[in-house]
């Protein structure tokens, strides 16, 4: 029995940034950065927002669209990269603006697959019986760590967040195949070098500017594709369905080049895989639930409808999900 997903919210910071403002900070310009990501603009909090707020309002649109209330809440699980602190992280703030009490609360950290991996965490939760209703966030806030002053980063992420609210489904229904994996071997792919307590902060990691995140481009495209569509095939395996079942595809919103070339390997119509990069560039582990939430409150994805998700991330980590909405 599937974990179900019963509601789907987001957020994103009012404050847009198009590609034409970084050409005044970095040597870029619309037409290099579009050719290149498929990226025309993304959304950034200010200075004084706190980047637990977009988990909470995107948790609050979940929990309005699903009809549960707060107190329903058994689970608050947040996946992110870059949590508000490293100690005691990103969990125990939005569960104490959302309110649900001594409902357990934790961080997920496994990049940008980190919503799939919530999904298989949430499912285990549901059906061992330690909780009837999951409140599963994907929420970064990318600008905190991008560096500003390297094109070759700076023009690819994004802030945001994205909900589902989880319930145990029938037998067919939720969540019908999940497939994590992850190669240790690429683990410097994507990669912070200090904060940590191996290189703990200090004036010489400062001044050296390794507090920001560093990507190995050409690394991450050529593992990425693959790695992305080996997982989706070993998902609809453990699922029973095919990729004829199977309705729409969101994949992590890293690049559309990555996407194009993933819809190519899998041979299916690109109008069956979602994008919205262009508005909001990658922001890691909340592309996916933000992908869904606008595609079903537009109407696009419905009940009944199966969408396969899949992802890979620093770690590096990936994976996919098959879930009957």
């Amino acid at each position: 029995m599937g974990a179900r997903i019963v509601g789907t919210g987001s957020y994103l910071p009012l404050h847009a940034v198009a590609n034409s403002d970084l050409a005044n900070l970095v040597d870029t310009s619309d037409e290099w950065i579009v050719q290149r990501t498929g990226i025309r603009e993304r959304h950034l909090l200010e200075p004084q927002e706190l980047p637990s707020g977009m988990g909470v309002a995107a948790g609050r649109a979940a929990l309005a669209a699903s009809g549960n209330a707060v107190d329903d809440v058994d689970l608050v699980l947040v996946a992110t990269t870059f949590p508000d602190m490293i100690c005691p992280g990103t969990a125990p703030f939005v569960a104490a603006a959302l309110g649900t009490g001594d409902a357990p609360f934790f961080d997920l950290t496994a990049g940008c697959t980190g919503f799939v991996y919530g999904l298989a965490v949430a499912e285990g939760f549901l059906a061992s019986g330690l909780a009837e209703c999951v409140l599963l966030i994907g929420s970064e806030a990318l600008s905190r760590v991008t560096d500003w002053n390297d094109r070759r980063t700076c023009v690819l992420f994004g802030d945001g967040a994205g909900a589902v609210v989880l319930r145990r489904g029938s037998e067919g229904s939720g969540l019908l195949g999940v497939s994590v994996h992850g190669d240790p071997e690429k683990a410097l792919l994507l990669h912070m070098p200090a904060g940590g307590t191996r290189l703990p902060a200090s004036h010489d990691t400062v001044d050296a500017r390794l507090h920001y995140l560093r990507m190995e481009g050409s690394g991450v495209f050529r593992s990425a594709v693959p790695l992305m569509e080996q997982a989706l095939e070993r998902a609809l395996d453990k699922a029973g369905v095919g990729l004829d079942d199977v309705d729409w595809v969101i994949p992590h919103q890293a690049n559309l080049r990555i996407i194009d070339a993933l819809a190519r390997r899998l041979a299916i119509p690109r109008d069956r895989v979602l994008a919205n990069l262009d508005r909001v560039a990658n922001t890691s582990s909340a592309s996916i639930p933000i992908a869904l939430d606008e595609a079903v409150r537009r109407g696009q994805i419905r009940p009944g409808d199966v969408v396969a998700m899949t992802a890979f991330g620093a770690g590096v980590t990936y994976g996919a999900a098959i879930v009957r909405m």
